[in-house]
């Protein structure tokens, strides 16, 4: 027999151990929700009707009108990544950037985030740039680790830089709207490439020898032929980023909508770059269709846990636990954060985005915090989970397209300095709330007290004075409603 009040405990405990054996997360989750309803169901303290509830929950995943910009981001990606636009972008800002130390990583940390602004996938940039920066950085003398370093960091900051696929799910988990969330990041986004620029700005000082100026052999473009080059790849991209994240700020377009406009456009400009073709086409539709799965998944899966953990009183004893942590708000924020980076060691975005955030957002809106700005926080620490060694994602990629005199061992300690960035990036987040809040548009701030509700009345229909009348009020209300 066990106890009621140690479920919970021994439900989060199996999973923790069905995902260290590798088993794949959503069918973990769905097994462990399973496994511990059946077991409530005959102990006696879990209800049997709880889980009629799954098939509605399902369909109601299938129904989710806002998922639906996860398959038109992600197509977006994989079209852009192909088009040729990252060629263009980094030739142009390489060039421009060239002459000076560290020009190269500094080209890569902006276009980056420009290809963070359309893209919304780590896949599309890191694989992008890699393949075209890497040899180039390694041929002119660039620290082996300094060079991969950057190439995968600039590429994480697409999970922060709208549209990123991070905050639509952190949206749709916390309850807020995905304009909201995006508004919310435009600050942290900026600060964040500042502070990759400012790094690199350093080391050229400390270490200069780790990047060299650029010879003028390869600096072929001067003059007017750079500055259209630069127009060449800035301008197509500019009006896909308004197309895509404007028109949602301003409120023109649902994330749905500004992704279907976003997917459009991803073919307008691989036509330009005459790069669009079937077989574009078929591998983009093929890799959105493995990953728009991916995520359906592990959100039935996480439904099914997630009920299960509610019925088991789940809820309560991750509330007990967070809001009886030292330091109140505080506190509870250095806990989720370390526990967070912890996480992603092991987890990716999403399954940390449908198995943890569900369980923290009451918890931290019981303690007064903002979720707009405590999902911006989280989606700046879980950019570490495509950054850790050895599991991280961005690593991989890198790994997988990096020519090879480049070490595995090179390119995980050349991560290390740059997750510290990130951390510290957190740490900021943390210290000024505004940097998130600013952006966000002010809720009218109204006392309920003060309201008066006033309903004039005319002169014939004005009521006589209560002690005068010889019928009561009613009787007059009654023959007004007959008129």
């Amino acid at each position: 027999m066990i106890p009621m009040d140690m479920m919970a405990p021994l439900m989060f405990g199996g999973l923790v151990v069905f995902l260290l054996f590798g088993y794949p997360v959503a069918f973990s989750l769905g097994a462990v929700g399973l496994f511990f309803g059946f077991i409530g169901i005959e102990q006696g303290f879990f209800q049997t009707s709880l889980l009629q509830a799954l098939p509605e929950r399902v369909y109601g995943i299938m129904g989710n009108d806002l998922l639906l910009a996860i398959p038109f981001f992600t197509f977006m990606g994989a079209i852009l990544e192909r088009c040729g636009l990252a060629e263009d972008l980094l030739d142009s800002m390489g060039q421009l950037f060239g002459p000076i130390r560290g020009g190269l990583a500094y080209a890569v940390i902006l276009v980056g985030a420009v290809l963070g602004a359309i893209t919304g996938t780590v896949a599309a940039s890191v694989i992008a740039m890699g393949m075209i920066s890497l040899p180039i950085m390694i041929r002119y003398g660039y620290n082996m680790r300094l060079a991969t370093g950057v190439i995968a960091a600039s590429g994480t900051i697409t999970q922060l830089i709208p549209p990123s696929l991070v905050l639509v799910v952190l949206g749709d988990q916390l309850g807020k709207s995905v304009g909201d969330m995006y508004a919310g990041a435009i600050g942290p986004s900026i600060v964040q490439v500042l502070l990759f620029c400012a790094y690199i700005a350093v080391l050229s000082i400390v270490r200069p020898n780790d990047m060299p100026a650029l010879p003028p052999e390869f600096r072929t473009l001067r003059g007017w032929p750079l500055i259209w080059k630069c127009l060449w790849g800035m301008v197509p991209s500019l009006v896909l980023i308004f197309l895509v994240l404007g028109t949602i700020l301003m409120g023109l377009a649902t994330p749905t909508e500004g992704g279907a406009m976003g997917a459009v456009g991803a073919m307008v400009l691989a036509a330009m770059h005459r790069r669009l073709s079937w077989q574009l086409l078929w591998q983009g539709m093929s890799s959105t269709m493995v990953i728009s799965t991916m995520v359906v998944f592990i959100l039935v899966g996480s439904t099914v846990f997630g009920l299960v953990f509610r019925g088991v009183n789940g809820d309560l004893w991750i509330e007990h636990l967070l809001t009886g942590l030292p330091g109140g708000a505080v506190g509870f924020l250095i806990f989720v954060n370390i526990f967070v980076f912890v996480l992603a060691f092991f987890l990716d975005f999403f399954e940390i985005a449908f198995i943890i955030i569900p369980l923290l957002a009451p918890v931290a809106q019981k303690l007064g915090i903002d979720l707009v700005w405590f999902g911006v926080l989280l989606g700046v620490n879980m950019q570490t989970s495509f950054m850790h060694p050895p599991f991280g994602f961005a690593l991989f990629y890198l790994r997988g397209i990096a020519p090879p005199e480049v070490k595995s061992r090179d390119i995980y300690w050349g991560a290390i300095p740059w997750v510290g960035l990130q951390l510290i990036m957190v740490g900021i987040v943390i210290a000024l709330p505004s940097l998130v809040t600013s952006f966000l548009d002010a809720e009218p701030n109204i006392d309920l007290n003060t309201i008066r509700i006033e309903i004039p009345l005319s002169e014939d229909n004005a009521p006589p004075p209560f002690p005068d009348q010889e019928s009561s009020p009613n009787d007059d209300l009654m023959k007004q409603l007959q008129k």
